[in-house]
C-alpha cells in the first residue's frame, strides 16, 4: 500500500505517520507539508509545497497512491471566517479532487471534528464548514470516509504545536485509560486514529462518518 498524508507537523498528523511506517502493509508515505517533518525513515519520502489550494505541480507524485490520510487543518479560535474555510475547505476538496481524478478507486480519509454540523444550518462558524466540507467529501467520487474524533491523546512522541496543548496532554496521560473508559465516545488517541486509517485503506466499512468509538473499534480490529 502507497499511502499520502497531509498535516504531518501536526499531532494528530505525526501519529497518522508513526502507525503508517509501523505497519508492514505500507511500502511507501508521501508526506506533503509546508515545512519539514524531523521524522526520517526509508519509507518517508517528504515534499514542500506552499499552495495546498493548487496541488496541480504535484499530480504526477499522486499516480500510485493507493490512500490519502488528510490530518491538515487548524483550530477556529482567533482565525477569521475566511482564513479557516480556505484552510478546512478549500484545501481539503482540492486534495480530494487531484486524487479523484488520478484514481477515482483511491480510499480517502478526512480527520474532521466531533460536532461537526453538516446539516448547514448551524450557527457555530467551524462546525458548519467542517460540516460543509464533510458534505463536499462525500460528493466527490472516491472511496471517502470521515473521522470525527473528539478528545485524542497522543502517543509515541506526537506533540501539538501548541505549548498549552502539550501540558494538557502531559495532565491528562495518567487519566487516559479511565477517559476512554467512561466516554468511549468521545475519546481515542494518535495511535487508534492511524490504524483506523488503515483499517479502513485495507477492508472499508460500512459506515462512512465515524465517531471516537468507531475509530477505537477499527483500530482493534485491524491489528
Amino acid at each position: 500500500m502507497n499511502v499520502a498524508i497531509f498535516g504531518v507537523t501536526g499531532m494528530v498528523g505525526q501519529g497518522v505517520v508513526h502507525e503508517c511506517l509501523a505497519d508492514p502493509r505500507v511500502e511507501s508515505v508521501l508526506a506533503l507539508t509546508r515545512s519539514p517533518s524531523s521524522i526520517r525513515h526509508p519509507k518517508l519520502t517528504q515534499v514542500l509545497h506552499d499552495d495546498f489550494a493548487d496541488l496541480t505541480r504535484l499530480a504526477h507524485r499522486f499516480e500510485d497512491i493507493d490512500a490519502c490520510f488528510y490530518c491538515l487543518g487548524v483550530s477556529a479560535v482567533g482565525v477569521s471566517e475566511s482564513e479557516y474555510r480556505l484552510i478546512t475547505f478549500d484545501f481539503t476538496v482540492a486534495a480530494a479532487q487531484m486524487f479523484a481524478s488520478r484514481n477515482p478507486s483511491i480510499t480517502f480519509v478526512y480527520v474532521s471534528a466531533q460536532g461537526a454540523d453538516n446539516s448547514g444550518s448551524g450557527r457555530s462558524m467551524w462546525a458548519r464548514v467542517r460540516g460543509q466540507t464533510e458534505n463536499t467529501v462525500l460528493a466527490i467520487p472516491l472511496q471517502a470516509f470521515i473521522l470525527r474524533p473528539g478528545y485524542i491523546q497522543p502517543r509515541h512522541g506526537a506533540t501539538s504545536r501548541t505549548a498549552t496543548y502539550n501540558w494538557i496532554y502531559r495532565l491528562t496521560a495518567p487519566l487516559y485509560p479511565l477517559l476512554q473508559r467512561l466516554l468511549p465516545t468521545m475519546v481515542t488517541n494518535s495511535e487508534n486514529v492511524g490504524k483506523a486509517m488503515l483499517a479502513l485503506a485495507a477492508n472499508g466499512s460500512s459506515q462512512r462518518i465515524i465517531d471516537c468509538r468507531g475509530i477505537n473499534e477499527l483500530a482493534t480490529a485491524g491489528q
